[in-house]
């Protein structure tokens, strides 16, 4: 009977050492894994600072917090709304923000300036800045003998561009208080606006307008832009290198399906009915202001050279930039070549 006793004692001693086998085995094993995944760090917070209220021309940065995009990529992102009170540059230079969103003449004269800024990505191929006219008006050339509303931004930025490709005079110039009765109550008047917001009232009030972009006629700047400042770039370069990727993720997918963004955007801005918001969206597509140019072929948010250099020259022609101006210091093309977030 002993046989049997040290028989099954010897089986117990060699299931325990298995078993403490596998446990070691087990252990090691899970001590390899974790030492060859990467570590996983809390999401860096960011701050963007918008151009204006919320609406749908931020809609791909809203979609990147909606979706979870940035998240994805390690990122926590507050958007802040800009405004017309907002000097977004100086809160920019002052750290309230980690980026912005731009233009290039604001960039530009920045840099003038001595502000060490740079842009690292346009979100709109083209800026969206246009004519509204009456129905008579086929083109941007006839507005010969039209009054033309223009801002007072706007005469430090694309009137000048305007006058001199055409030949139109100061005389015709009337300021635009972003009331549009003029334009209802005078067929003669021409004004500025943008695609997705001055046509839609005009649509709206059922007005038989026409609607003409700059850029179709060669006005060269980029629009929504992201802006940072070059101690960013020089100290956080991984975390613009995820903040610019995603942000064109976000618009890749907003151009799909922009309500998770839409309802973040109505949040912030109250005042934005769900009618503006798709007949923007529906601006956005149609003008291709994402998708369209180069960012066909190279990725949403691309830049070129070539097109800061034609800005440049246009602001220096225009005596809105001095020619000493540094302009290849406003801005990087390292960034959005390697995002590669095709349309």
């Amino acid at each position: 009977m002993r046989v049997p006793r040290l028989l099954s004692a010897y089986a117990r001693i060699a299931s325990c050492a298995r078993s403490f086998v596998a446990r070691t085995v087990s252990a090691a094993a899970l001590a390899g894994a974790a030492l060859a995944a990467p570590l996983v760090h809390a999401e860096d917070h960011v701050t963007l600072l918008t151009n204006w209220y919320a609406q749908a021309e931020h809609g791909g940065f809203y979609q990147a917090i909606a979706t979870g995009i940035y998240k994805k990529y390690g990122l926590d992102v507050t958007i802040k709304m800009g405004g017309p009170q907002v000097n977004s540059m100086q809160l920019l230079a002052g750290g309230q923000a980690d980026f912005l969103l731009g233009y290039d003449f604001q960039v530009l004269s920045s840099v003038e300036a001595g502000i060490p800024v740079t842009t690292v990505a346009a979100a709109f191929q083209y800026d969206p800045q246009g004519m509204m006219t009456h129905a008579d008006v086929t083109s941007l050339g006839g507005l010969k003998t039209k009054t033309i509303l223009v801002a007072g931004s706007g005469r430090t930025t694309w009137w000048p561009w305007l006058k001199a490709k055409y030949g139109y005079t100061e005389a015709q110039a009337r300021p635009y208080t972003f009331n549009l009765q003029p334009f209802f109550a005078d067929q003669n008047v021409a004004m500025q606006a943008y695609p997705s917001s001055e046509t839609y009232q005009a649509e709206q009030a059922h007005a038989n307008a026409h609607f003409f972009l700059f850029a179709d006629d060669g006005y060269p700047p980029y629009n929504t832009t992201i802006v940072t400042m070059r101690d960013t770039l020089k100290n956080k370069p991984d975390v613009v290198a995820r903040f610019v990727k995603a942000s064109m993720e976000g618009w890749k997918s907003y151009l799909n399906d922009p309500a998770p963004a839409n309802a973040l955007i109505k949040k912030d801005n109250p005042q934005m009915s769900d009618g503006q918001l798709a007949y923007g969206v529906a601006q956005l597509k149609k003008l291709k202001l994402v998708t369209g140019g180069d960012a066909a072929t190279q990725g949403i948010g691309t830049m070129t050279d070539a097109r800061w250099k034609k800005t440049f020259e246009y602001m220096v022609d225009a005596k809105l930039l001095k020619p000493s101006t540094d302009y290849h210091s406003a801005y990087t093309l390292q960034y959005i070549q390697n995002a590669k977030v095709m349309p």
